[in-house]
């Protein structure tokens, strides 16, 4: 890749960095487009977000940003204006800059992680679906599933008081859809999940436990994760070793870069 003076400048802000293979899937993408663009992440304290967007307007060959964790709920705040996908999902993972220093963020998880799925021959509609996670990328996948139909939606959250705000959002905007919320997987029986989805970023560090309980992992169930980096994680090792079809991180990632490219509107 040749950075030139040309070249369309874009980051990926996050707290902390180790983690992200993103930019190089942006990056790759983008250069198969001919697109002269380059994509770096940036390592962004929560206290100092603010700081970073309102230097980020200044930045003249900065066409957007890419947000991830803990920044998607935090960072609508600090912009001009969000996308209705970003705004019914109450988070943001990418942001268009424009030449005048105006910022609007979009969201492009939801779509896609439903994508990713049906590149791999699934499809949510029907499904029903247990969700560990209801933060900013949790939400995103629970409103994108609940639009492709899915049966019923269980979210599973520490915080329960986040997986009732997610899941009220959920009942109001999709009637159709049963929604439960809890703080933990007491009660939940083996085989009552034909989908099973972490959200979270259990699965990051070596010492992690497994986001959903083994017993919950049968092997007609699929298991798909958001955790880019191991590519394979515990969750995904357990769900393979018992049959279970599989959906990696990645394939959440790898239909996004046409998708920000639209949104930016680089083709």
């Amino acid at each position: 890749m040749r950075i030139t003076g040309q070249t369309r400048i874009m980051f990926i802000l996050a707290d902390a960095v180790g983690h992200i293979v993103g930019s190089d899937v942006l990056n790759q993408a983008f250069e198969r487009e001919g697109l002269d663009v380059a994509v770096s992440p940036l390592s962004i304290a929560p206290e100092d977000l603010k700081m970073a967007v309102q230097t980020i307007r200044c930045l003249k060959n900065v066409i957007g940003f890419g947000v991830t964790i803990p920044h998607k709920t935090e960072i609508a705040r600090y912009l001009d204006d969000v996308t209705p996908e970003a705004q019914a999902m109450g988070a943001v993972n990418f942001v268009r800059r424009f030449p005048d220093g105006r910022l609007l963020g979009h969201n492009v998880d939801g779509a896609g992680f439903v994508v990713g799925l049906r590149a791999e021959g699934i499809e949510a509609k029907g499904k029903r679906i247990l969700q560990a996670g209801a933060g900013g990328v949790g939400k995103a996948i629970a409103h994108a599933v609940a639009a492709e139909g899915c049966a019923s939606i269980t979210l599973v959250n520490r915080d329960l008081q986040k997986a009732a705000r997610l899941g009220g959002e959920l009942s109001n905007r999709f009637p159709g859809v049963r929604v439960n919320a809890l703080a933990g997987f007491d009660g939940l029986q083996a085989g009552q999940f034909d989908m099973i989805v972490n959200a979270t970023a259990l699965g990051m560090e070596e010492g992690d436990p497994r986001p959903v309980p083994e017993h919950l992992i049968v092997p007609e169930a699929v298991v798909a994760e958001v955790v880019m980096q191991p590519a394979v994680t515990k969750l995904l090792e357990t769900a393979a070793t018992k049959g279970c079809k599989t959906i990696p991180g990645k394939a959440m990632m790898e239909p996004q870069p046409a998708l920000v490219a639209k949104f930016l509107e680089l083709l």
